[in-house]
């Protein structure tokens, strides 16, 4: 079976002084949230979708998806974890305790402040998950990407041409990421932050999905007046 899964435990300290986290500010009157649910509800492959949220923000979650979204036997509010990665393994943890795990079974991860994910970027991450048990969206990187090891000064500059942004969806073979996730030392679970790294780290392939420039990640209120301007062209273009 295939789930989809939006993360939605961030508290958006980079928001600044806003009163929620901000996958719950409202972007043209909806919250942002919601604008990313309705893409994975649009698509009929999805078995369940699962939101992942703080513990203190469940209620609120259901509630605003009740109000937008209205009632859907798909959609399931689940509590998330210490960090991106426990999120997810909570997700999966809901999956095996309310209908089991099974080889054929994948997710689809989705940041819950990019609400301008494609159909395309869906189906082409459903497709290479089957084959390559791991994928990541990206775009190829514009500018120049250095290292710095000291924060300070250069330490390495990469060839731009084989450098890329990470988006999401990031999508996994459910079995194969808990059973490279339970082999992680408490440390490792500590660095590690991105699934598609611990999938690499232990020589799993992960497949390029491209992505899109206006797959944007909402993180600061800059990022706000973008998916704005972004949200209202589209509108405008409709």
């Amino acid at each position: 079976m295939i789930y989809a899964e939006i993360l939605a435990g961030g508290k958006g300290t980079r928001m600044g002084n806003v009163n929620m986290p901000k996958q719950f500010l409202t972007l043209n009157n909806k919250p942002i949230i919601i604008h990313t649910l309705e893409k994975f509800i649009l698509n009929p492959d999805f078995e369940k979708i699962l939101v992942v949220t703080p513990r203190e923000w469940i209620h609120y979650t259901q509630d605003i998806i009740s109000k937008f979204i209205g009632k859907n036997n798909r959609v399931a509010v689940v509590e998330g974890g210490r960090d991106r990665n426990e999120s997810i393994m909570n997700g999966i943890r809901y999956i095996e305790s309310t209908v089991g795990l099974f080889e054929d079974d994948y997710i689809v991860t989705h940041d819950s402040v990019r609400p301008f994910l494609t159909h395309r970027i869906i189906e082409e991450n459903i497709e290479q998950v089957k084959k390559y048990k791991a994928v990541d969206t990206v775009i190829e990187a514009i500018d120049t990407i250095i290292e710095s090891e000291d924060g300070d000064t250069i330490s390495n500059i990469p060839k731009r041409n084989l450098m890329y942004q990470g988006q999401t969806p990031q999508s996994f073979h459910i079995q194969t990421l808990v059973n490279y996730y339970q082999q992680l030392t408490t440390e490792q679970k500590e660095i590690l932050t991105d699934a598609c790294k611990i999938c690499s780290l232990y020589g799993e392939p992960v497949k390029i999905v491209k992505g899109e420039v206006f797959n944007i990640k909402i993180t600061t209120p800059y990022d706000l007046k973008v998916a704005n301007a972004i949200l209202s062209e589209k509108i405008a273009n409709d």
